[in-house]
């Protein structure tokens, strides 16, 4: 009988997983803190990558979440997504595997990006083309402390460019970013926010916000809800796929506010209705800044809507979340077997029980308490995806 053993052996100049693991844990023990940087997730399991982005993000990481190799290269090569790190499914749909993947990021970044390849095949011959590939193989389920972890070991030991501290900015270098085809709101905002100080751009869609936008200084986003092309829930979703920690504010037409829930659903931080007062403008531009600078304002503000939205009855958060689709109140009347009559006095009493003073204040409500269960979700998921 003969018998061989294959061993893959690795360019010196490479640095193997084994040594980026120990070199980890050593400058790990020595710093005391956490790494962060900029994480590429390819995952075509929609719930697995909500999840693993949910989780990422809450302890500082940078994401950015594709579907397949192609959505991940795309985000590459024209998002401008510069990953410290990759966590990839093996198995992906649509042509290349999560090895395939790593070898043409690593060739077209030129750098030997750290790799956390996620697979339930337990084969020989899996393991071993991970190895060859020089990445971390990590079974699925994989549990959330075996996975911060291996991202803490493989993490560089100096963040990179995209998780780099800023130093604090003075109030005027902010901008504010106006994406609107009306020429006379743009003005209008411009007008308003430059006489408070402020920079402004604006751009007629948003095709051309994204092609100009640089993540290199404070800014905010005033965002149209229907633009010509890319629609603004469009836009928010590219900016969420790619990371970006741009507060935006979703402007939409007057009791339009099914759309504006959809719009805080897909990242904004708030909505503002058409025509916009002056007022209004200033102090929801004021707060969008503040929630996303300071995130312990955020967190106590979800916290304090998640407290009113629990004083309402099953049936009224029922009635809440149909009226905030847009339903009106003869179609939820009917719906649910009551009187008219009844939804309204729901209604009332909703209101007078959130200390909401409109349905946009209520949708605002809304979104943060559901903000607020999202975030304690997570931690109670047993530590696993």
């Amino acid at each position: 009988s003969v018998f061989a053993v294959e061993v893959g052996l690795v360019p010196e100049p490479a640095a193997p997983a084994a040594r980026l693991v120990a070199q980890g844990e050593a400058n790990g023990a020595a710093r005391g803190s956490l790494r962060t940087g900029m994480i590429l997730v390819v995952e075509d399991d929609p719930e697995v990558s909500d999840l693993l982005g949910m989780l990422l993000e809450n302890v500082g990481h940078h994401v950015a979440r594709a579907a397949d190799s192609a959505r991940a290269l795309d985000l590459v090569r024209r998002g401008g997504v510069r990953p410290d790190l990759i966590v990839a499914d093996y198995n992906l749909p649509n042509g290349l595997d999560g090895l395939q993947l790593t070898a043409i990021l690593r060739s077209e970044l030129r750098r030997q990006i750290p790799v956390i390849i996620l697979t339930g095949d337990i084969s020989v011959g899996t393991v071993r083309a991970v190895a060859r590939a020089d990445c971390v193989q990590l079974y699925k389920p994989v549990k959330v402390p075996q996975l911060t972890e291996a991202i803490q070991r493989l993490l560089p030991p100096t963040p990179g460019p995209t998780a780099a501290p800023r130093a604090p900015r003075a109030p005027d270098a902010r901008v504010i970013f106006i994406v609107d085809d009306d020429k006379h709101v743009c003005n209008e905002i411009r007008a308003a926010l430059e006489a408070d100080g402020g920079t402004v751009a604006d751009y007629p869609s948003g095709e051309a916000f994204l092609a100009a936008y640089r993540p290199d200084r404070e800014a905010c986003l005033l965002l149209d809800a229907y633009l010509p092309g890319m629609s603004g829930l469009d836009v928010l979703h590219r900016l969420r796929e790619t990371g970006a920690t741009l507060p935006a504010i979703m402007i939409t037409g007057r009791s339009d506010v099914s759309m504006a829930v959809r719009a805080m659903k897909e990242g904004a931080l708030d909505f503002i209705e058409k025509p916009i007062s002056r007022g209004d403008l200033l102090a929801i531009v004021a707060r969008a800044l503040e929630h996303a600078r300071d995130a312990g304002t955020r967190i106590a503000w979800r916290a304090t809507a998640a407290a009113h939205v629990a004083g309402l009855t099953a049936r009224q958060r029922e009635i809440m979340d149909r009226v905030l689709a847009g339903e009106p109140s003869k179609n939820i009347a009917a719906d649910l077997g009551i009187s008219q009559r009844t939804v309204e006095n729901h209604r009332a009493e909703i209101m007078k029980r959130t200390g909401a003073r409109s349905l946009p204040a209520l949708a605002r409500l809304a979104m943060a308490a559901a903000e607020a269960d999202a975030a304690a979700g997570p931690r109670e998921a047993a530590g696993r995806t």
